[in-house]
């Protein structure tokens, strides 16, 4: 996630420093970002990490906290600590953090830590804990700056300043009447510019986008790149204000998005997370690997049927694997574009067939372009024209069915509900490897075998 590395020589010092006294260790640490700390904890022992929260200063420990990655439960170390500390630290943390990480542990610990907060902080958290951690419920933020639609400037202002107090930043202010609508946004320039006597009724802008709670964390993402925003609110059914979704809560979900896409495209299953054993990941493979192996029987009794003309012509035997490899690379490509396309919106009919012609079109010149290739280096090493044609059409034809299977595969998929993320390869390779195999054994023995056998015929 971060940028930066953690070296030995750092998990060294670290070492050594945890061997020493508190004040010494104090000292080491103050030379690290809470960020830092938090990818060293992925190598530290539970009882370190303890020690070392317990002596960083709140604002530190909190920020460590919320940094840390899921599967290193940053939970147990806040159920594990001295109530007074753990309090200090869980007010410390926005509570769309503090959220997911109290979530994470079983329900008599999560009381155990909201019995010990702020009133009114415990009343945050466990009304976020209500929605789904995928949805905007689950990863907004309830601290947001709001005033009320009947304040003049003055108010405003006064309200806006009072409630910034806590937080550390803050992209947009609310406009809520009485009952906790939303009515609008509110822009600090504007409120600043405003004419002294002029109210917040008249500032407001009421043109803007929002997010239902339940709404699906992916959608979010979208909207906010769509629209460019920092910032979106979220709302109930009713239009009652909630919080806010920040452009950094949507760049975690991006990455965990991301994550997910990239296991599922190469057959791993989202049962198997990074961190997961060897079993599962066995068991989240396997079928994949089995149904693989199967249709790679489909692509050899291609090879099987043409019996004849790969006896003829051994020469085809390492030009096919070329042709089958690049079409499954050229379909991979067209795949990624298209399950892209798919993840960040539905397509209408229309689109998907624009999508497919467009990769037909793309097959088609690549396939050219590459076949020309072939065609070159069969005149040169085999000095046979008709060997280099034969070459030629089944690479264009090969990329052709790549860029079609790569399109259309996807968003059938899609349409009768299969995650197009996972099955998608699986078939595509299938539909390449045999058009690969199939194509050049078929032109050859068309153009190359007639040809040969008039060349015997006339002697």
């Amino acid at each position: 996630m971060q940028s930066f590395e953690i070296d030995k020589s750092d998990l060294l010092r670290i070492e050594t420093a945890l061997e020493g006294n508190d004040a010494e260790l104090q000292e080491v640490l103050k030379e690290y970002h809470a960020s830092e700390i938090a990818l060293l904890f992925e190598k530290l022992s539970q009882e370190d990490k303890e020690r070392i929260i317990n002596i960083l200063p709140t604002d530190v420990a909190s920020e460590v906290i919320s940094e840390m990655d899921e599967e290193h439960r940053p939970g147990e170390l806040l159920i594990n600590m001295h109530p007074d500390k753990r309090s200090e630290i869980v007010e410390e943390l926005d509570y769309d953090d503090a959220t997911d990480i109290i979530s994470q542990l079983d329900e008599h610990e999560q009381e155990e830590i909201l019995e010990d907060l702020d009133e009114e902080d415990a009343e945050s958290i466990r009304a976020l804990m209500k929605y789904p951690e995928d949805t905007a419920g689950g990863i907004m933020n309830s601290e947001i700056v709001k005033v009320n639609i009947n304040l003049d400037k003055k108010e405003a202002i006064d309200e806006v300043v009072r409630q910034s107090e806590e937080m550390e930043e803050f992209y947009a202010i609310y406009v809520v009447d009485d009952n906790n609508i939303l009515q609008g946004l509110l822009s600090i320039k504007t409120v600043l510019k405003a004419k002294a006597d002029a109210h917040v009724r008249d500032l407001v802008n009421t043109d803007f986008v929002y997010v239902k709670a339940d709404m699906d964390q992916e959608d979010v993402a979208s909207l906010i790149s769509q629209y460019n925003l920092t910032t979106i609110p979220v709302v109930d059914d009713d239009m009652k204000l909630l919080g806010r979704v920040t452009v950094d809560d949507i760049i975690d979900v991006m990455e965990q998005e991301s994550t997910e896409d990239i296991l599922k495209f190469s057959g791993v299953s989202e049962d198997e997370e990074l961190g997961g054993g060897w079993k599962d990941a066995v068991k989240s493979r396997l079928p994949w690997l089995v149904i693989n192996l199967a249709t790679a029987y489909l692509a050899a009794s291609v090879v099987r049927h043409f019996d004849d003309t790969v006896a003829q012509l051994s020469v085809l035997a390492a030009y096919m694997t070329i042709i089958a490899g690049m079409g499954g690379n050229a379909a991979t490509q067209a795949l990624a574009v298209t399950v892209r396309r798919i993840s960040l919106s539905d397509l209408t009919d229309k689109q998907s067939y624009s999508a497919v012609l467009k990769e037909f079109l793309v097959g088609l010149t690549n396939g050219a372009a590459n076949g020309l290739i072939v065609f070159f280096i069969a005149l040169f090493y085999d000095a046979d024209p008709m060997l280099g044609l034969v070459l030629f059409l089944a690479m264009t034809g090969n990329l052709i069915v790549a860029g079609l299977t790569g399109a259309s595969i996807p968003l059938i998929l899609k349409r009768v509900g299969i995650d197009p993320a996972v099955a998608s390869s699986i078939i595509i390779t299938t539909f390449t490897d045999c058009a690969g195999f199939f194509l050049p054994l078929w032109f050859a023995s068309k153009l190359l075998l007639d040809s040969h056998h008039h060349l015997i015929h006339h002697h």
